[in-house]
């Protein structure tokens, strides 16, 4: 640890014998050598979570201990071993069980209208807020609620019966007032007979530094479904338990464990990093939410087998959690390079080489060994 106590990650020390050099100079026979490792790096630059290089990538750090025994390797680098080549080939040997994907540049409405009713049984998406950004054109709130409110009934005309509607929003703003969209649509999805089964919060640390208020670390999932039954595996999504080893301390359980084998439920508020600079699927959409998120409901909502459909899917992110998954995925952009990036995706995917943040790993924790990773 420095005097500061943080800890420094230290290169070996150089094996070979110890030999008088000559002041402000190497002794004859000494060799700058190279190491090459094939690593995995874990950056941390202001707080934020890096992402990982590609996996095959190979570094060659040069270093004379001998000449420089103290000289430590970059403080904000971690060096760790990879075992991405397993990885890359583990996942080419599942790309042959993959879901289908049918992706279009085209109007929401327009690639909805050639689905048949009935037809999906997951419909997962996040709709533009309405806030002006590139890919969309502000409007008044009654008219972007009214544009929503068509899209939201052709959605609920794809709905097959036990199916699940998920639609991820945040807030619109207008002149410094705050109007949660979720509540907003709430009234439109009850209009077309669907029932709110959860208010899911996804809370993330990065985003824009508000000067007159606080700043927004959160958006919402509504999960709507339609009266009656539904489909709904807690299993797939279980989290670690926090007291795993818990036992009944009485009653006829007593010394028995208390908690689920699996994990726990995950409960409604899901925390895990929004895709910002450093985010290993970052892309050029300027709002792209990460695949751990529709994943959770893809593997919760569905079968396998079953069809997910994105009506405004960005880049994708919802048909990878499909396919990835052996569910069949659909979806659409009116945006041509988003869809582009889409396909590329989903053919990384079929080829084992797309990178994604895995569901489930802890969030970067600074004051912990490693960040807690």
């Amino acid at each position: 640890r420095n005097i500061i106590g943080e800890r420094i990650l230290r290169l070996p020390r150089d094996p070979r014998p110890y030999r008088p050099r000559p002041p402000g100079g190497r002794s004859l026979g000494d060799k700058v050598r190279p190491r090459t490792c094939r690593t995995s790096l874990l950056e941390v630059q202001d707080g934020h979570e890096t992402s990982e290089p590609p996996p095959a990538e190979e570094r060659t750090l040069m270093a004379n201990h001998a000449a420089f025994p103290e000289t430590p390797p970059l403080p904000h680098l971690h060096v760790v071993p990879s075992d991405a080549a397993a990885s890359r080939d583990d996942a080419k040997q599942d790309s042959q069980h993959l879901g289908s994907a049918q992706m279009s540049c085209a109007d929401n409405l327009e690639f909805m209208a050639g689905l048949a009713d009935a037809s999906m049984h997951l419909i997962v998406t996040s709709p533009p807020y309405n806030i002006g950004k590139q890919y969309e054109a502000r409007s008044p709130l009654d008219a972007y609620l009214a544009s929503q409110a068509r899209v939201i009934a052709e959605c609920v005309r794809l709905l097959a019966p036990g199916g699940s509607i998920c639609w991820q929003t945040g807030n619109f703003i207008d002149n410094g007032e705050i109007v949660p969209l979720d509540s907003a649509l709430f009234p439109i999805f009850q209009a077309q007979g669907l029932v709110l089964r959860n208010r899911i919060v996804w809370h993330f640390e990065h985003g824009l530094h508000c000067q007159k208020r606080l700043s927004g670390r959160y958006e919402t999932i509504s999960w709507w479904t339609r009266r009656g039954d539904y489909k709904f595996h807690l299993d797939p999504i279980r989290v670690p338990s926090k007291y795993p080893n818990k036992r009944y301390f009485k009653g006829p359980k007593a010394g028995q464990l208390s908690g689920h084998p699996l994990g726990k439920n995950p409960g409604d508020v899901w925390i895990f990093p929004n895709v910002k600079h450093n985010h290993v699927e970052k892309t050029l959409h300027p709002c792209q939410f990460p695949v751990e998120l529709p994943e959770r409901l893809v593997l919760a909502l569905t079968d396998e087998g079953d069809s997910v459909l994105d009506p405004y899917m960005g880049v994708g992110s919802t048909v990878v959690a499909a396919i990835r998954h052996r569910r069949d995925g659909y979806g659409c952009d009116l945006e041509k390079s988003y869809v582009e990036v889409a396909w590329q995706r989903v053919l990384a995917l079929e080829e084992g080489t797309l990178r994604t943040r895995p569901m489930g790993k802890p969030v970067y924790d600074p004051s912990r060994p490693r960040g807690g990773h």
